[in-house]
């Protein structure tokens, strides 16, 4: 049996004999999607390998480790104000913290417009079956190729929930905190579920972050769901460290005139995997992706993207830029697809990289897919090094040459984080990527933590 086999049949066995735990404390809709997922995941071959998706990541160093899965709650002892310092001046929040996946029971509720709902999955599930049963897993199994994505369905338990009622608009951005620690090397799911009524309106802010200096895996799923005239602005700092790996999907289901924008920025992390699905369902809709990478050392930044338009008059926009110093390796691929209903579409896409090395490896792969008439649509993608014109001229300014080279590649990243629209939040971003690419954040922000390789 060799190493890939090995971790299919782990899987099985967990899954068959933990399964009353699994489905303790988890509503019925919940557990009513375990048994098709995993079987879902053992006929797509189960860890993906090779498959055009997964065509430049190799997922069995990353899963083949001694993991723990904790079936079983485990409450955690954490002092927020403590293990985490934002350290964002004048940004104001509604912080939610999860640990290991689930939600922290030492979350403060927080002030709300009424009939907003903010909680845990698994209470979600519990109290408002009829909402959780119209939006729970109908989105997710649009990536109906993707075996982890079906994990993560066959074994999450807990996660955040978020309802916004129709015309609601949140004034706080919602900072959902990810926090991992343990005494062991440890696997876990998470899956997020956030639904916006019509014309309502939110900002979200994912941090991620390490406690202990053991090995992670986390498979998290977040699924979205915006109605008619709906918004949310969706920003996700990737920041733990070396011994850390994550792999996050994200479903977006839009319907008329509703706007999604995200921008995910990839600092520090040992194996980092970005699923991003976008579906323009109805007339008018709008998506802007943006991501920022930064790996180093022998880090691994893997981003899939697919947009898919299914109804005509919406626009997309995704632009990822990447820099890649030491042995580090980062892959994208990005596929637009327009439907033959879909005319009118107005659709980009582009990603551009540095390399600052000659060990450093960047794939690229954007792809247009258009069955419609009469759409504007365009990718393209760049592999290059810093322009040595740029270069000449700064220094013939009196500016050093690695000072030169700084503010090349600190212009280059601020093209994307130029559109994260909370001004605190930018800047401190700002700070951290220029600290980044100086080597002055050689492991995530505040950690304290020996990483182990």
């Amino acid at each position: 049996m060799n190493g890939l086999e090995k971790i299919n049949a782990d899987f099985a066995t967990l899954f068959k004999d933990g399964r009353e735990q699994l489905e303790a404390g988890c509503s019925a809709v919940m557990n009513g999607c375990r048994e098709e997922a995993f079987e879902k995941f053992v006929q797509l071959g189960g860890i993906p390998q090779k498959t055009e998706a997964y065509s430049y990541a190799d997922l069995v160093p990353v899963f083949d480790k001694d993991y723990r899965v904790v079936l079983k709650y485990i409450p955690q002892n954490v002092d927020m104000n403590e293990v985490f310092r934002c350290s964002v001046t004048n940004l104001v929040t509604h912080p939610i913290l999860t640990v290991n996946g689930r939600w922290f029971d030492g979350n403060v509720e927080p002030e709300l417009p009424e009939e907003v709902v903010i909680c845990s999955l698994q209470e979600a599930g519990m109290r408002y079956p009829d909402l959780f049963l119209r939006h729970y897993n109908r989105y997710a199994p649009k990536a109906d190729q993707d075996g982890l994505v079906a994990l993560n369905t066959a074994f999450a338990q807990d996660g955040v929930f978020v309802y916004v009622p129709d015309e609601v608009v949140l004034e706080r951005p919602l900072q959902i905190i990810n926090l991992l620690r343990a005494n062991a090397d440890l696997m876990g799911f998470q899956r997020n579920l956030i639904v916006l009524g019509k014309h309502a309106q939110a900002t979200v802010l994912v941090c991620d972050h390490t406690l202990s200096s053991q090995h992670f895996l986390m498979n998290n799923v977040t699924e979205i769901y915006l109605d008619s005239g709906a918004r949310v602005d969706y920003c996700q700092v990737q920041n733990q460290y070396a011994g850390a790996a994550q792999i996050n999907s994200l479903f977006v289901s839009e319907q008329r005139n509703s706007a999604f924008e995200s921008n995910i920025v990839s600092l520090y992390g040992g194996f980092i995997r970005n699923n991003m699905y976008v579906s323009l369902n109805e007339e008018g809709g709008s998506c802007d992706l943006y991501g920022m990478y930064i790996p180093d050392k022998k880090q691994v930044v893997d981003n899939y993207s697919y947009i898919d338009h299914i109804a005509p008059n919406c626009t997309s926009n995704e632009h990822f830029k990447g820099v890649m110093d030491d042995s580090s390796l980062a892959n994208f691929c990005g596929c637009i697809r327009v439907r033959p209903n879909a005319g009118k579409t107005v659709a980009y896409q582009a990603n551009n990289n540095l390399l600052l090395s000659d060990t450093a490896r960047i794939n690229t792969k954007p792809q247009l897919v258009i069955d419609a008439d009469d759409v504007k649509c365009s990718h393209g993608a760049t592999v290059g090094q810093l322009d040595e014109e740029a270069m000449f001229y700064l220094r013939s300014r009196g500016i050093g040459r690695e000072e030169a080279k700084m503010m090349m590649m600190f212009g280059f990243a601020h093209d994307i984080i130029r559109h994260v629209r909370l001004e605190p939040l930018r800047e401190k971003i700002d700070d951290l990527i220029d600290k980044r690419l100086r080597g002055e954040l050689s492991r995530c922000f505040h950690c304290t933590l020996p990483c182990r390789k």
